[in-house]
């Protein structure tokens, strides 16, 4: 193993990283999911150490050939198909130079291991992820300004200078002011004028300069609001009693990805908590992770708050809505059917997404509430499952997976 102890001076080896870390994506990215299924909620967000087995990382590089006579298998041979595995010839090297170090073969070569900072966790964990359909809708709190260009002006700094408007503005200036000097000259020199009167109008025809501080024109730019994303994310979570500790771990880790893809990836979300058990009350966000409050099961509950909550202060024609709902399944008489009926008519209608994660008991045993969902025809809705920790990260990406453009 090597152990590069340099000290990162003025951050000089920050191209090197970069270009490492594009080259070795994958490999590092599955390392960052594994790491996150690790750690603790509250140690979501910090760097730490990876590792990537070196066969991953391994440069092709030219070999002493065994010399002498060989069979080879060459492409198009009739007998083999890509991908076969042949034996290695007994009592012979095989090739090798391997780089495998002690014990039998591959499996004997140490990992390559490497510390990422915050920002590069962060930027690898939520690579690709969008939210999806988002469409610039309003001027809102407007931040975001471009410049335009607006015409010419006769002010403005030397940078701002147009030479050919100047000048265009220029030659029209001495055609207006030498053309009927010339007709004046052209009459007299055929009336037989005086030869000083004639000279007397050459020279007021010199005297016009070739450019005037009027005809210096200035390209002229304007700064002009851009509309924004406004977006808001409803997150629901089931705290009921049937929502065991380990359920609860399972649903705060997503909701706590979410959070910080969120607030990482995009300026203006907002984000609404809904803690429901038989009732459903909206919350900050340290009662929604925090609070040990539990009790019965009536998902309708939290549906109809969100509903109230996006008709009084998230109008759909203005807000680009998406709901994440994280429960165990587990509804008892009527209620999954009105969840399903509400979901469908009410809300589905005016959100660009809605993501449904279920944590069950079993999962051979489809749920009250999953059974219902399952019967919503609706593309912009999707349903996932989480029974361990290292499938919340997994999850989210695919829920929230970039599209292609």
């Amino acid at each position: 193993m090597i152990i590069d102890r340099r000290l990162n001076d003025r951050n000089k080896s920050a191209v090197n990283r970069q270009r490492f870390i594009r080259r070795y994506k994958e490999q590092i990215r599955k390392s960052v999911a594994d790491l996150a299924g690790r750690r603790s909620i509250t140690d979501m967000e910090q760097g730490g150490e990876v590792s990537i087995p070196a066969r991953d990382i391994s440069e092709p590089s030219f070999q002493h050939g065994q010399g002498g006579d060989r069979e080879i298998v060459h492409p198009g041979n009739h007998q083999f198909q890509t991908g076969d595995r042949i034996k290695r010839p007994e009592g012979e090297g095989g090739g090798g130079g391997s780089g495998s170090g002690e014990g039998d073969g591959e499996q004997s070569q140490d990992s390559f291991e490497f510390t990422l900072s915050r920002d590069e966790f962060m930027d690898l964990f939520f690579d690709d992820l969008e939210l999806p359909a988002m469409v610039r809708t309003m001027l809102g709190d407007i931040r975001q300004f471009k410049w335009r260009r607006a015409g010419y002006t006769p002010r403005g700094v030397p940078t701002n200078l147009s030479v050919v408007r100047s000048l265009q503005n220029a030659m029209a200036r001495r055609i207006a002011l030498k053309k009927p000097i010339e007709r004046q000259i052209a009459a007299l020199t055929e009336a037989g004028a005086p030869a000083e009167q004639i000279e007397a109008l050459e020279r007021r025809k010199r005297m016009v300069p070739f450019i005037d501080e009027l005809d210096l024109r200035y390209r002229n730019r304007v700064k002009e609001p851009q509309p924004i994303n406004r977006a808001v994310m409803f997150c629901l979570m089931d705290v009921s009693a049937s929502m065991t500790e380990d359920k609860k771990d399972l649903a705060k880790r997503f909701y706590t990805l979410l959070y910080l893809f969120l607030t990482r990836k995009y300026e203006k979300v907002d984000l609404v908590f809904i803690r429901h058990t038989e009732d459903a009350e909206e919350v900050d966000e340290d009662r929604f992770f925090h609070d040990t409050g539990s009790g019965g099961t009536v998902v309708l509950s939290a549906l109809r708050l969100m509903q109230e909550i996006m008709v009084e202060r998230y109008p759909a024609d203005q807000w680009n809505i998406y709901g994440a709902q994280v429960s165990d399944g587990d509804a008892f008489g009527a209620d999954p059917e009105k969840s399903r009926a509400w979901l469908e008519d009410l809300i589905l209608p005016a959100v660009r997404y809605f993501a449904y994660v279920e944590v069950p008991d079993n999962t051979n045993r489809l749920s009250p509430l999953s059974h219902a969902y399952r019967r919503i025809e609706a593309s912009h809705m999707a349903m996932a499952t989480v029974t361990g920790r290292h499938e919340v990260y997994p999850v989210l990406r695919e829920l929230f997976r970039k599209e292609a453009a």
